[in-house]
């Protein structure tokens, strides 16, 4: 009898005739590369330095693109839009000790927010290795132990046989969900020492799929099924699994309302007559929610941002479905259900009935005015006006990427993404300087759409250099940068607080003046005509700088009431 696990793939005579003849030259570095492109990458991104120059002189005799940013968390800003956009293991070429550290800030970003990135640093020679102090330059104790805490899977390399497998077991981690960065690191000797080693060609991998436990789905479908109040909370897992069509029949068949939470904007249509939208820093939505007797959690940890900075107590029954094990019911008691959003919901949908209840349109249009009524009170027309001309000029299919400013809080409760997949921010970690980095990374992605990147003055100084990035690969990168003269969040935090800020205000360059010294156009523009200007600046070919100097407000927080 012969069984799957004896089968053996056998090489053909042209494959064994290359593996016992391999090209002469070839180093440690060829390996990387090779390995990368038999696992099917097609782009890599990076910065180039003394101990990693040996793969990247082997990237001069490979077919992967590369393209090159000016700071390494810039670069792994670029890889994550790029894992993002793509669903692919992004990898990210570093060098050893301040390259690689300072590409930490976007590997928390990746990380919290599921991006495939599949960072490769080098490291000192091997003789340097095991915490001694040799005195190489870029020397650390312990390099790995800088990522172990922040990436999903860290993968050492002492030998160049080591290099096709390790590389082929980190993208695996990388691809498995949750999706999210990993680590690989390879000594600088490893890299440029000629290799005997044959072509790398195989490089199948097979991340496992993540179904729910059918005794949980049962469960979840009957608590469903007998629900006279069911809601949905959609999260940045069902967008990542690629599963907003299933939610919507979902939603249907049980009338159920649905919120999204900030990183799941656009895994429900924010028109649906059941669509909460994603009002979730508001006292309204959140009464809704805890009020229902059956709270589907799906994609979604139910962390501060979307609890209302957990002021939510939910009184009826939560099921949440969700790939992060650390995740499920961290928060809140539920029926947890650790799987994949896509095939959870596809269980839930061979199982669970037809629900009708012609009264849940009418109490979602309730909910929705109410909170409509209370952003009126405040005379916040300037802030409403400017997101309506950004989403107004964005065609509909076109990434956005927010950075950490005033206009990006706004849009993660009152903007309509359209689409799934295409509206991203800096939420999962928190960090500056992501909008337009992560943008350049996106439009390398997909070149087919232009692509918006939208900061403040202040995140916009943590990633100016990559204006020459967006120059010499003539990226299609609008860049929005809203100037009100410091970081104005935080200016309003601290005068809310203390009554007065400190260390808030920061005097500026000329933004567009600074644009056009790297040859990107750039102009200035006002509230009336920004629809108009940005339109005209994302129709156009290249990047483009866009410049609102405008002083906006946040709407009043209700999780202090």
């Amino acid at each position: 009898m012969t069984h799957d696990h004896d089968l053996v793939l056998r090489p053909t005579p042209a494959q064994t005739e290359a593996a016992l003849n391999p090209p002469p030259g070839r180093t440690g570095g060829d390996l990387v590369v090779e390995s990368l492109a038999a696992l099917g990458a097609t782009t890599v991104f990076g910065l180039p330095g003394q101990h990693a120059l040996g793969v990247f002189d082997a990237l001069r005799r490979s077919d992967l693109r590369y393209i090159g940013l000016r700071v390494e968390n810039n670069a792994g800003f670029a890889a994550d839009a790029y894992g993002r956009i793509t669903g692919e293991a992004a990898p990210l070429l570093l060098s050893t000790g301040p390259g690689a550290l300072t590409s930490l800030a976007a590997l928390q970003e990746a990380r919290a927010a599921s991006a495939p990135v599949l960072a490769i640093g080098s490291q000192v020679p091997t003789a340097g290795l095991g915490g001694g102090r040799h005195g190489y330059l870029h020397e650390l104790p312990d390099q790995a132990a800088s990522f172990r805490g922040v990436v999903k899977s860290v993968h050492t390399v002492r030998t160049q046989s080591q290099i096709p497998s390790a590389i082929a077991e980190a993208w695996t981690s990388a691809l498995t969900v949750p999706h999210g960065p990993v680590w690989v690191e390879i000594p600088q000797d490893v890299m440029l020492a000629e290799t005997p080693i044959p072509v790398v060609t195989g490089g199948d991998t097979f991340p496992e799929e993540l179904p729910p436990r059918p005794e949980l789905t049962a469960v979840a479908a009957d608590l469903l099924a007998h629900a006279e109040r069911p809601v949905v909370i959609a999260g940045g897992g069902v967008v990542r699994a690629d599963a907003s069509k299933k939610l919507r029949q979902l939603a249907e068949r049980l009338q159920a309302p649905v919120v999204t939470t900030f990183g799941g904007k656009g895994a429900f249509p924010w028109t649906h007559p059941l669509s909460l939208q994603s009002w979730l820093e508001d006292r309204h939505t959140t009464d809704f929610l805890q009020d229902a007797d059956v709270l589907l959690v799906v994609g979604s940890g139910l962390g501060e941002l979307s609890s209302n900075y957990h002021t939510f107590t939910p009184r009826g029954r939560v099921i949440q479905i969700e790939a992060d094990l650390g995740k499920l019911e961290s928060n809140h008691p539920a029926l947890g259900i650790h799987a994949d959003a896509r095939l959870a919901l596809q269980a839930l949908l061979e199982t669970v009935g037809e629900r009708t209840d012609p009264a849940a349109p009418e109490r979602v249009r309730e909910v929705l005015d109410r909170v409509r009524a209370r952003i009126a009170a405040q005379e916040l027309t300037l802030e409403q006006d400017v997101l309506a001309a950004v989403r107004k000029a964005l065609p509909p299919r076109a990434p956005i990427f927010w950075d950490m400013t005033v206009l990006a809080y706004w849009a993660w409760s009152a903007f309509d993404a359209k689409t799934p997949n295409t509206m991203h921010s800096a939420q999962g970690a928190g960090g500056l300087g992501y909008a337009f980095p992560a943008a350049l990374g996106a439009a390398v992605a997909d070149p087919t759409h232009p692509v918006l990147a939208v900061s403040g003055d202040g995140g916009a100084l943590y990633s100016i250099a990559e204006l020459a990035t967006a120059r010499q690969y003539d990226l299609n990168v609008t860049w929005l940068i809203v100037d009100d003269g410091g970081y104005g969040i935080l200016r309003a935090y601290m005068t809310d607080a203390f009554g007065q800020p400190t260390a808030t205000d920061l005097p500026g360059p000329d933004f567009v003046a600074l644009a056009e010294s790297f040859g990107v156009p750039g102009v200035r523009t006002s509230p009336e005509t920004l629809e108009a200007d940005l339109a005209k600046a994302l129709a156009a070919p290249g990047p483009s700088v866009v410049v609102l100097p405008a002083v906006l407000r946040m709407f009043a927080p209700t999780h202090r009431d």
